[in-house]
C-alpha cells in the first residue's frame, strides 16, 4: 500500500505533535500529581512517553514510517532509504508539529501559550547522555527494520521508557522535541541557549548509529 506525500507529511505533523503533547503534558500532569517529588514525576513521565511512542508508532508508522525525529530521518538519509527532498520535508512537517504539540500541552495545563524556557540543562555528562541516548534509539530501528517491522514500535517505546531514566538528560534524543521543549516554561522544558548542544550530540549519536549498525547487522559472505 502507498501513500501519497501530503498524507506522509500530514502523518509526521500529527505523530510529532502528539508526541509533544504527551512529553510536556505528562511532564506537567506528573509534576503536580507527585507533589514536586521528582522521581515520582520522572516514572509518569516516562511510562507516558514509552505507551505514546508505542501506539503513535503503530498508527502512523504505515504510512510515514513513523518517525517523528529528525535524527532518525537523518539516519534512513545517511542509508539512502529516503530521498533528501522528502527528508528535507519530513523536517519541517516535525519542527511544525513539535511547536503545535508544545503550544497544545501549554494550554492544556494554562501555562503561557508559548514561553521561552528558562530550564537550564547544561554540562559535557548531558551531551554524552544525547549521543548516548540518541546512539541507543537509532540501532533499536536499525535493528529491528531486519528482524520484524512490527517490533519496532515497542522496541522504541521500551528503550525509551528505560532512557528516561538511565541517562542523565532524560532521553531527548530527538531533535524536533528538544526544539518543542524550548517553548514551554514547565518541568520539561530545556533553555533555547542548552538546545544546540543537544541537538548537535543527537545527530553525532544518530551518524553514529548508521555507521556501527549498517556493518554490524550485515550477514558475512561466506566462501563456497
Amino acid at each position: 500500500m502507498t501513500y501519497s506525500t501530503a498524507q506522509r507529511l500530514t502523518a509526521e505533523f500529527l505523530g510529532t505533535a502528539l508526541l509533544l503533547a504527551i512529553v510536556v503534558g505528562s511532564g506537567a500532569m506528573g509534576f503536580r500529581m507527585a507533589g514536586g517529588i521528582e522521581g515520582m514525576a520522572l516514572m509518569a513521565n516516562a511510562a507516558a512517553v514509552g505507551a505514546g511512542l508505542f501506539v503513535l508508532i503503530s498508527m502512523f508508522g504505515p504510512i510515514s514510517g513513523g518517525h517523528f525525529n529528525p535524527a532518525v530521518t537523518m539516519a534512513f538519509l545517511l542509508r539512502r532509504e529516503i530521498e533528501p527532498i522528502m527528508a528535507a520535508a519530513y523536517v519541517a512537517a516535525q519542527a511544525l508539529g513539535a511547536i503545535a504539540g508544545a503550544i497544545a500541552a501549554n494550554l492544556m495545563f494554562e501555562f503561557p501559550w508559548l514561553a521561552l524556557s528558562l530550564n537550564p540543562r547544561v554540562g559535557e555528562h548531558l551531551l554524552l547522555a544525547e549521543v548516548i541516548a540518541t546512539f541507543g534509539l537509532v540501532a533499536v530501528i536499525l535493528c529491528l527494520l531486519d528482524v520484524g517491522k512490527d517490533r519496532i514500535p515497542a522496541g522504541v517505546g521500551l528503550y525509551v521508557f528505560a532512557g528516561l531514566w538511565f541517562t542523565s538528560s532524560t532521553c531527548f534524543a530527538n531533535p524536533a522535541v528538544t526544539l518543542g521543549r524550548m517553548l514551554t516554561i514547565s518541568w520539561t522544558g530545556i533553555r533555547p541557549e542548552d538546545a544546540p548542544g543537544f541537538v548537535g550530540a543527537q545527530l553525532l549519536g544518530a551518524a553514529m548509529a548508521v555507521v556501527s549498525f549498517t556493518w554490524l547487522a550485515k550477514p558475512a559472505q561466506r566462501s563456497e
